[in-house]
């Protein structure tokens, strides 16, 4: 392991290939995540949302990168719909009012950089 990295801030195995969606597992009418990585420059989280759950309106002060692991999301962007699904990302931009609908269950992982 990176001397500068401390334990504390990775929740994961290093030097082991992993399946991102399988870092976090679903669960009926919740949304779960899990803080992959976490540094004072940014975080690395993966989520699994089961199918009508979301997140309501809310502004981050960072660009956010989504990328969607399983599933299909609605995100809503400054008013404008988006709709993702597997494979696919989105860019959240920072200050911009963003929300999340699942459409199906889904699972993203979410990359916040702070600097």
């Amino acid at each position: 392991m990176n001397p500068a990295v401390q334990p504390s801030q990775l929740n994961l195995p290093t030097a082991k290939v992993l399946r991102l969606a399988d870092m976090v597992n679903y669960q009926q009418g919740a949304v779960v995540s899990r803080t992959l990585i976490k540094h004072k420059t940014g975080t690395v989280t993966a989520f699994a949302f089961d199918a009508g759950q979301g997140l309501t309106e809310h502004i981050a002060a960072f660009d956010a990168l989504v990328q969607l692991l399983e599933g299909k999301v609605e995100i809503t962007i400054s008013d404008k719909p988006f709709q993702v699904e597997a494979g696919e990302a989105i860019l959240l931009p920072a200050n911009q009012p963003h929300a999340l609908a699942a459409l199906t269950p889904f699972k993203m992982l979410l990359t916040m950089i702070r600097a």
